[in-house]
């Protein structure tokens, strides 16, 4: 297991896998390899292989000189991959699997065991070339996100359309975008409409329908129409460059899992030097002292943690890159191994279970009035106001008449006059639903916000407005509870709105008229009760319950730096079929690690006597223990192909919004 190729960063700025690994996450050549002979680990392994079958064939044949040469430049070959960097931890005071390895060789080597010296160097600098090649190949995976950005973009200045390189664009360009052009950075559309394709961004599989005003990003697919798009972030700052900054930087993170690793494996390396003194002495006081520091040297081998230290690091690179791919966010090894644990999941409504974008679903109406002229006369009042159900009630109006002298009455509603009459506008209380009282009770019921429309002092109509469901809500609620979890509800609505919401998503423990502090009181009682609490919510509104929880989840992050920063867990789109899917997947990871770890802890128990009393030898020892190491990359390296983290499956239809005249 290679002390150069994995590195964590650690106060002291290195980044330890344990005692003996590190990833480096500045190595730069990452993005080089395409071919494990690419690496230069492999590359001296395998001719320190070749050099030692040659050796090997002409000591067969008579040519010992030769065989002893070529054995010698093997191991020399070979141990440059990993004897410079123990020396250099040594001189820093670090004890780390490559010192282990350099003592068994260069003691090997002078007991006279050259072969067997430069079998150990030949097979340790293959594993230091596997891992390394492993590693780069999930960072480089990582960092195709980065692909998704053209080489070139037409930008309009002067009037002319130019095309340059997207490192030249800068803040307040405007870029052309045609038709199937991805978007070079982050923008604001000016003019055109399209739809567009974010499922490598953000998962989502359906095309999002965009027009003036709307925010775009990098690496999304235009569709059919020709884009003015004003450039809000360069190539360096736009959204895919954060996103791929922040999982390299926070890959570093260690979860639970990890930590026991190193916690094992700190003390391990000294202990098995100890053990290793000892046997030379003690065997060397009452035995013959070649055999037992032959023996110690073996020891010493057979105890290194290898597949140890390297178990969980190149899991966690592997599944976190996987996830990012598909628009989920995850903050290190720790919201990792936390994401695996959770047990409880509690969800905001507004924005995370609902789309919070109320509209118009129900019109009830009398005295001879039609819907669409209640519709119009609130919409004539709602023009003037700020207040959230006016979009929907706008939007819902086929025409908008014009209302003089219009009042807002703080907590009520609003009054003012259309043409001749005078017309009110508010909650039930404040305006009398007199006919329309069981109309009003239905609405509430099924969970809308009910509003009275009064006419020269007669109620004239109701009209329910509410923020309605996101479409695949009752699937993905359906499959988290379906996977085993304790799915729960917190709102600040009302409990009619609520409990229809929530009966219409699938959940039944719901918790609403809660404020912030209460949502965050609520969470942290969860937590309290024994089970790996999840909050998921939009990463500003619920920051206290979001930090409260054992891990918070920031729904439909892409583009939000504070949710981005904050959330232990990002969404990058905003449909909620997302959320099973990232459970499943770290699940899935958490599995990979404890199986890895079993394996390693397993293998040093079992080498350990076997090397002691002589049955493994040096080579042999070395072998097992590389094998192993392949097989554990190998484990580790299926975190990063979780099915269940792939592109959501099939289109969820949004259900129309509904205005039915009740009379």
């Amino acid at each position: 297991m290679s002390d150069s190729q994995m590195t964590r960063r650690d106060d002291d700025e290195e980044l330890v896998g344990g005692p003996g690994g590190r990833i480096d996450d500045d190595d730069d050549d990452d993005a080089d390899v395409d071919h494990f002979w690419q690496v230069r680990e492999m590359q001296f392994g395998v001719v320190s292989g070749l050099l030692l079958l040659v050796g090997f064939l002409l000591g067969r044949a008579g040519q010992e000189g030769w065989s002893l040469g070529l054995s010698l430049a093997a191991l020399v070959l070979g141990g440059s991959t990993f004897v410079p960097e123990a020396l250099q931890k040594l001189r820093r005071g670090k004890l780390g699997i490559d010192l282990l390895m350099t003592i068994g060789a260069v003691g090997a080597a002078l007991l006279g065991q050259v072969e067997e010296a430069a079998t150990l160097a030949f097979l340790y600098s293959l594993s230091e070339g596997l891992e390394e090649y492993s590693v780069a190949k999930t960072r480089k995976s990582l960092r195709a996100l980065l692909d998704l950005v053209p080489r070139e973009v037409t930008v309009r200045r002067g009037g002319a359309d130019i095309v340059v390189d997207p490192d030249e664009v800068v803040v307040g360009d405007h870029m052309v975008v045609r038709p199937g052009e991805r978007l070079a950075t982050d923008g604001i559309i000016r003019s055109g409409r399209t739809a567009l394709d974010t499922s490598a961004i953000t998962g989502e599989s359906m095309p999002v329908e965009a027009g003036p005003g709307d925010e775009v990003f990098a690496g999304a697919i235009n569709g059919t129409g020709v884009l003015d798009v004003e450039v809000t972030s360069t190539a360096e700052n736009n959204s895919l460059a954060r996103i791929v900054q922040i999982v390299e930087s926070e890959q570093s993170r260690k979860g639970a899992t990890q930590r026991l690793t190193d916690r094992i494996a700190g003390p391990l390396v000294p202990g098995i030097l100890i053990v290793g003194l000892l046997i030379a002495v003690v065997g060397a006081i009452y035995g013959e002292a070649a055999f037992w520091i032959e023996r110690a040297l073996v020891v010493i081998v057979a105890a290194s943690p290898c597949a140890l230290a390297i178990s969980v690091p190149v899991t966690v690179v592997a599944s976190i890159g996987a996830a990012s791919k598909h628009g989920v966010l995850v903050k290190g090894g720790a919201a990792m191994e936390t994401l695996g644990k959770v047990g409880t999941i509690a969800l905001d409504k507004t924005g995370t279970l609902t789309r919070n974008e109320p509209v118009v679903i129900d019109v009830a109406t009398t005295g001879g009035h039609t819907s669409q002229d209640v519709v119009a006369l609130a919409a004539a009042l709602e023009a003037r106001s700020e207040h959230p159900l006016a979009r929907a009630i706008l939007a819902a109006a086929q025409a908008v008449p014009e209302a003089q002298a219009v009042e807002a009455v703080t907590g009520a509603g609003l009054s003012g006059t259309v043409g001749e009459v005078a017309v009110r506008l508010g909650r039930p209380g404040w305006i009398e639903p007199g006919t329309l009282a069981g109309d009003v009770v239905r609405m509430q019921e099924a969970g809308a916000t009910a509003v009275l429309l009064e006419v020269d002092g007669l109620v004239v109509g109701a009209i329910a407005v509410r923020d309605e469901l996101r479409p695949e809500a009752a699937e993905a609620v359906a499959d988290l509870r379906q996977q085993g979890y304790t799915v729960a509800m917190l709102t600040g609505d009302n409990h009619a709105t609520a409990h229809a919401l929530a009966a219409a998503a699938g959940i039944d423990e719901v918790h609403a008229d809660l404020r912030p502090e209460d949502k965050s009181r609520l969470v942290g009682q969860f937590r309290d009760s024994g089970r790996v609490t999840a909050m998921v919510g939009d990463g500003v509104n619920d920051a206290p319950a979001l930090a409260t929880a054992d891990l918070g989840v920031a729904m439909g992050a892409m583009g939000t730096d504070v949710a981005i920063e904050t959330a232990d867990v990002a969404l990058m789109g905003n449909d909620l079929r997302l959320l099973p899917g990232a459970f499943a997947h770290a699940r899935r990871t958490r599995r990979i690690i404890l199986q890895n770890v079993v394996l390693s802890l397993v293998l040093i128990g079992v080498l350990i006597p076997l090397a002691l009393t002589g049955v493994l030898g040096l080579a042999a020892v070395v072998l097992v223990h590389e094998v192993s190491e392949v097989i554990v990359i190998a484990n580790g390296v299926r975190a990063g192909r979780s099915r269940a983290l792939r592109t959501i499956a099939g289109p969820v239809s949004a259900p129309a919004t509904r205005v039915a005249p009740h009379s």
